[in-house]
């Protein structure tokens, strides 16, 4: 199983409503897409965290780069921070395992 990690910092007060307004689609959409086994998504120190678990890496791709997800991409550098990661699992991490993975291995982006 392919578990991706997602950690967003909005950037000011006028960027947490834009975000919602596009995280809310995405993970929706997530919920609904081929492949995916689980979504969750928890605030920790300031970050907007989201763990998914997907049948195959290729299965989260194809997610990430298609619908509201892709169109939130597209407007992520004017809202927020983040940092990603991604790795092969037998299991789905705790919100607070994924955040200190996203701490300690994720790209910044």
């Amino acid at each position: 199983m392919y578990i991706s990690l997602t950690g967003l910092k909005p950037k000011k007060f006028l960027s947490y409503l834009k975000f919602w307004t596009l995280a809310i689609p995405s993970f929706t959409q997530a919920q609904s897409s081929k492949g995916n086994f689980s979504v969750s998504a928890k605030r920790i120190k300031g970050y907007q965290c989201t763990v998914t678990s997907w049948e195959s890496r290729e299965s989260m791709l194809e997610f990430m780069r298609s619908g509201a997800h892709f169109e939130a991409m597209k407007q992520f550098h004017k809202i927020a921070t983040g940092r990603t990661y991604g790795y092969e699992s037998d299991t789905v991490p705790t919100a607070e395992e994924a955040f200190r993975l996203l701490m300690e291995k994720g790209k910044d982006y």
